[in-house]
């Protein structure tokens, strides 16, 4: 495996598909809001996309259906689908989450959370004492940019005092990782949800998130 060659100041990790095995149930939700509506969505549009503005991935997704739809059609289908993501979700941390976070407290990294999902959200589906782990959180609504553009990340290195190149980040999907290398910060992608062809702009690919442990001591 690649190594680091330079030590970082702090670690930002994805939650969705990183932290917390959530990304089967987005895609269900999705699925079942909008199919009534004549909406085909496949695991691949949703893992895909994840970390984006979720007003642009509903609009983009009506677009290529040809429907014509308002902002306040867009206002209705997000509390729609987070309704059904409610019911379904069960909480699954992914295996050695715990474990990698304490062992990055224990050797003096700062932690960061960088996430398209709404603060709401995060408290339902993180852990309290995991959610404490963390120096700093960003939020979806927390900018006015989501994944792909830098600034979720840009926002939590400024969170946490820190230059861009001294963060490292661990994400699962595309856009994520396009949006950690458009802030200028070394990037470690983990397979959890997409196969590796499609993370090949990240520095480092993983399997699995334990291997953070390994990289970063």
């Amino acid at each position: 495996m690649k190594k680091l060659t330079f030590k970082p100041k702090a670690v930002l990790f994805d939650m969705d598909g990183v932290i917390i095995d959530s990304m089967p149930y987005h895609f269900i939700a999705w699925f079942e809001t909008l199919k009534p509506m004549g909406v085909k969505v496949t695991s691949f549009d949703i893992y895909s996309r994840e970390g984006e503005n979720w007003r642009k991935t509903i609009a983009d997704l009506l677009k290529r259906s040809k429907m014509k739809y308002s902002t306040a059609e867009i206002d209705r289908i997000l509390p729609a689908k987070q309704k059904i993501f409610k019911k379904l979700f069960k909480r699954f941390v992914f295996n050695d989450a715990e474990a990698v976070l304490n062992h990055l407290k224990k050797n003096g990294y700062l932690l960061g959370l960088v996430t398209g999902s709404y603060a709401e959200n995060i408290k339902n589906v993180l852990p309290k004492a995991m959610y404490k782990m963390f120096d700093a959180v960003v939020s979806g609504e927390s900018t006015k940019n989501g994944k792909p553009h830098p600034e979720p990340y840009l926002t939590a290195a400024k969170k946490l005092n820190l230059k861009p190149k001294e963060c490292i980040v661990v994400e699962n999907s595309p856009l994520g990782t396009q949006s950690a290398k458009n802030a200028g910060m070394f990037c470690v992608a983990i397979t959890t949800s997409l196969p590796k062809e499609y993370l090949n702009k990240a520095d480092i690919i993983v399997d699995d998130l334990i291997e953070i442990k390994k990289l970063v001591k």
